[in-house]
């Protein structure tokens, strides 16, 4: 009986060209840090289930669903990222 090997990526990277932040009193510069550590940690725990078969570029995700106003910049940027890795996860829009 044929034994299945599976191959892990080495590695893995995520580019974000912008986070726009429209509507949020909060420091762009710590929501951003949030995200980082978020969106790493959930990549590293779940990987990139739309690149489970090779290299995948992405224009863009949309149809991301709404975060509330009033988050805490720490916590805008957690739900930031989990927003982005929801549609890296196959949910949303996704344009090649």
């Amino acid at each position: 009986m044929p034994r299945e090997i599976r191959v892990e990526p080495r590695e893995i990277r995520v580019e974000i060209g912008e986070l726009a932040l429209n509507g949020f009193a909060v420091d762009p510069e710590r929501v951003t840090d949030a995200f980082e550590r978020e969106l790493t940690r959930l990549i590293e725990a779940h990987g990139v289930p739309l690149a489970a078969s090779g290299a995948v570029a992405l224009d863009a995700l949309t149809d991301l669903p709404p975060l509330p106003a009033g988050l805490t910049a720490r916590r805008l940027g957690q739900e930031l990222a989990r927003a982005v890795h929801e549609g890296l996860s196959g949910h949303g829009e996704v344009t090649r």
